[in-house]
């Protein structure tokens, strides 16, 4: 009987170390994501490997798919977009920490509806100049 109670106290243990686990998981791409979205705000700006390789009119591409614009150049560690490919005819500038990845073109880490609502009229209000 000895056995069977140390065999449901190793399960016990053995359920209570997974659950620990899984929590700590959590918690840890949590703060992850808190940390990011606390850059984002404060405007902490920080080189990535990507923005770096960004080039005069690449195409703009949001996390969704969508095209939201064409780099005209880089401006401090602001992205400023052409104003042409603008749907209301004005410069954009967004911040290169938004910037996921680049290939042929510019994949930034927000939606569109996010980039739209986040860009600004220049680079000294993106935080980031």
């Amino acid at each position: 009987m000895s056995s069977s109670i140390k065999d449901k106290a190793a399960d016990v243990g053995d359920a209570i170390s997974d659950a620990a686990k899984s929590v700590k998981d959590r918690v840890v791409g949590t703060a992850e994501k808190a940390g990011d979205w606390v850059k984002d705000k404060a405007g902490m700006c920080e080189s990535t490997s990507g923005a770096a390789n960004v080039r005069e009119r690449m195409d703009v591409i949001a996390s969704c798919g969508k095209k939201i614009g064409v780099v005209d150049h880089i401006e401090g560690d602001s992205l400023k977009l052409t104003k042409n490919d603008s749907p209301d005819g004005q410069h954009h500038y967004i911040p290169s920490t938004w910037v996921d990845h680049v290939d042929s073109h510019v994949h930034l880490s927000k939606n569109s509806m996010e980039a739209e609502k986040g860009w600004k009229a220049d680079a000294a209000s993106c935080g980031c100049s």
